[in-house]
């Protein structure tokens, strides 16, 4: 337990770092945004994809 503790600790510390950078984090091509007047949506629907196929990665190798 401590060892995926330590391991999400430093995964958000990397995000984090990586947002402060600028880099775009959450808007990637293929996301869905639609503006109409004063109304937007946004669904990140391929920043949730490879944030699923990232967790399912790690989470593969620490069950090892």
């Amino acid at each position: 337990m401590g060892r995926l503790l330590i391991i999400a600790g430093l995964v958000l510390a990397g995000i984090g770092l990586l947002v402060s950078m600028g880099v775009p984090f959450g808007r990637l091509p293929g996301d869905i945004i639609v503006r109409r007047g004063s109304f937007s949506f946004y669904f990140p629907i391929v920043t949730c994809v490879l944030l699923s196929l990232l967790a399912t990665i790690i989470f593969s190798f620490l069950r090892r």
